[in-house]
């Protein structure tokens, strides 16, 4: 089963929040290898443009891949679905042989074109936009709810 990767840009600033995904993380490695990996926040982000930080941020992002990878951007343009659908997706990526499935949480201005070129899917938790912070929450949850569908545990209800 390959690992799969939450790559997000700075580390999560509410330790309410670190402490929520902690517990979350911690679950999800009871049934699937799983990290949460960080590229460092730029310094004198202040002083870039919104394209500029983009674009390094991007760098360091492309940096962290490996050519393998399975790349799945959480975008707010992506595909929705629902938390049966998502259990779906997850049980096909998992069956994607030795390849890692990295799914990445861009900064605050989203993802550089040239993310957006090495990303193999693009996938929205809702309509609605939250913060890149709020979302890593929003996405282990939901990966473990996915989890637990797949293994046929209580967690979700129909």
């Amino acid at each position: 089963m390959p690992k799969t990767i939450l790559l997000v840009v700075g580390k999560t600033v509410s330790a309410q929040l670190q402490t929520m995904i902690d517990d979350y993380v911690g679950r999800i490695v009871h049934f699937t290898p799983f990290s949460m990996e960080v590229v460092p926040e730029l310094k004198n982000a202040k002083s870039l443009t919104q394209e500029q930080q983009k674009t390094m941020e991007g760098k360091a992002l492309l940096a962290k891949l490996k050519p393998g990878d399975h790349v799945v951007l959480l975008d707010e343009h992506g595909r929705q679905y629902s938390s049966l659908d998502f259990a779906r997706y997850v049980t096909q990526k998992q069956h994607l042989s030795s390849q890692r499935v990295v799914y990445v949480v861009g900064g605050p201005y989203g993802f550089s074109r040239e993310v957006y070129d090495r990303a193999n899917d693009k996938l929205s938790l809702s309509p609605m936009t939250f913060s890149h912070q709020m979302i890593r929450l929003l996405f282990v949850e939901q990966y473990y709810r996915a989890l637990t569908i797949i293994n046929h545990l209580p967690y979700h209800h129909e």
